[in-house]
C-alpha cells in the first residue's frame, strides 16, 4: 500500500477524518455498529429473546466481528500517518499503538470471538466481554479520551487515594467485628466477613442487610459513615480537577499555536494544515477549535503568579537581591 492511500485511509478512520462524505460515513457506520452490538449482547441475556432470534444474534455478531478486525488491522496499519510522532515509526510506532488502551479495546472487542474455535468460553462471559465494544466510541467523543488520559496523569494520586480506601476498609471491618463478633456471629463473624459491611458503609451505600446490633458497634458505625463522606470525596475530586486542568491545558496550547500562526495577520494553508494536526493530537473537537480561533480569547494566567515584591514591606525583591549580594572589585 502506497504512503498516499494509507494517509487516505487513515483520514478516513480518524475521528472527524478530512471532513468529506466518506469519513463522515464511515464514523457513523462505526458508531452505529457499536451501538447495535451492544444492544444485541444485551438482548441476546433475554432468553425469549435467544430462544427466538438465536441465529441473526450469531450472523450479525459474525458479520460485525469480521469488520471490527478489518477496521484493526487499517488503524494498525495506517497509524503512522497520523500526527503523533510516537507512532509514526514504521514498526515501534505501530507497536506503541497496538499497546495504547484504545487500541487494547479494539482488539478485545473482538478477538474473544477468535478464541472460541479453539478454546471452550463460556458463551454467557463473551456476551458480557462483547460490551466491552461500547468503549470502542472512545475514538469518536473525546470526552472519553480526555477522561484516560486524566486517569493516567493522575494515577500516582488516585493510588494514593485507593490507598487509603482500602486502609479504611480494613480498620472498618477489624472495627465491626472487635464490637460485633458475638452478637453477630453469623455475619460478623470473622474479618473477611465484615468487609462487605465495611465496604457498604464507607462508599455510603449502606444495604442495611447487615447492621450494628451492640451499642458500642453503633457508635462505631456512625464514625465509620461519617468517615466514608471523605473517603469516597477525595477520588471524585482528583478526577473533577484533573479533568479541568486537562481541558484547559489541551486549549491553551491550541491557542499558542493559533497566535503563533496568525502572528502575520493571517493564517494560510500550511498553518492551517499544522492546526490540524495539532487539534487532531490534541483530540479537540472541530467547533471548539473554531471558537479559539474566532474569539478574542485570553489565556488563563498562571496558577501560582510570579511573586515581584516583598509582601511584608513592599519593596520590589530584585532591588532587595542586589543589596543581599557581595560587592565584587572588577
Amino acid at each position: 500500500m502506497s504512503s498516499q492511500g494509507r494517509r487516505r485511509i487513515f483520514e478516513i478512520l480518524d475521528r472527524g477524518g478530512s471532513g468529506d462524505l466518506p469519513s463522515r460515513i464511515c464514523d457513523g457506520s462505526l458508531m452505529v455498529l457499536i451501538v447495535l452490538n451492544v444492544t444485541a449482547a444485551v438482548l441476546e441475556s433475554v432468553p425469549e429473546f435467544a430462544l427466538a432470534y438465536g441465529s441473526a444474534f450469531s450472523i450479525f455478531e459474525f458479520v460485525s466481528v469480521m469488520i471490527f478486525s478489518v477496521e484493526y488491522v487499517l488503524r494498525v496499519a495506517t497509524i503512522v500517518e497520523g500526527p503523533n510522532p510516537r507512532f509514526q515509526s514504521p514498526v515501534l510506532g505501530r507497536l506503541r499503538y497496538m499497546a495504547s488502551p484504545i487500541a487494547v479495546t479494539d482488539l478485545v472487542a473482538f478477538f474473544p470471538f477468535y478464541l472460541t474455535a479453539f478454546i471452550n468460553i463460556d458463551l454467557r462471559m463473551l456476551r458480557v466481554l462483547r460490551l466491552i465494544r461500547i468503549f470502542k466510541l472512545a475514538h469518536y467523543f473525546s470526552a472519553l479520551n480526555v477522561l484516560l488520559d486524566v486517569i493516567r496523569i493522575e494515577r500516582h494520586a488516585f493510588s494514593a487515594a485507593y490507598f487509603v480506601v482500602v486502609v479504611g476498609m480494613l480498620m472498618a471491618s477489624s472495627g465491626v467485628y472487635v464490637f460485633e463478633h458475638e452478637a453477630q456471629p453469623e455475619v460478623l463473624g470473622s474479618i473477611p466477613e465484615a468487609m462487605w459491611w465495611a465496604v457498604a458503609t464507607l462508599t455510603t451505600v449502606g444495604y442495611g442487610d447487615v447492621t450494628p446490633v451492640t451499642f458500642g458497634g453503633k457508635v462505631f458505625g456512625t464514625f465509620v459513615m461519617v468517615l466514608g463522606v471523605g473517603i469516597v470525596a477525595v477520588p471524585t475530586g482528583i478526577l473533577a480537577t484533573g479533568f479541568a486542568l486537562e481541558l484547559r491545558r489541551r486549549r491553551e496550547h491550541y491557542y499558542r499555536e493559533v497566535l503563533v500562526a496568525n502572528e502575520d495577520g493571517e493564517i494560510n494553508e500550511t498553518e492551517r494544515a499544522h492546526l490540524e494536526e495539532v487539534r487532531s493530537a490534541l483530540d479537540l473537537d472541530r467547533s471548539e477549535t473554531n471558537e479559539l480561533e474566532h474569539s478574542p480569547i485570553q489565556l488563563a494566567p498562571p496558577l501560582i503568579a510570579p511573586m515581584t515584591e516583598c509582601p511584608h514591606c513592599g519593596e520590589q525583591l530584585a532591588d532587595q537581591v542586589k543589596q543581599a549580594l557581595p560587592e565584587v572589585d572588577p
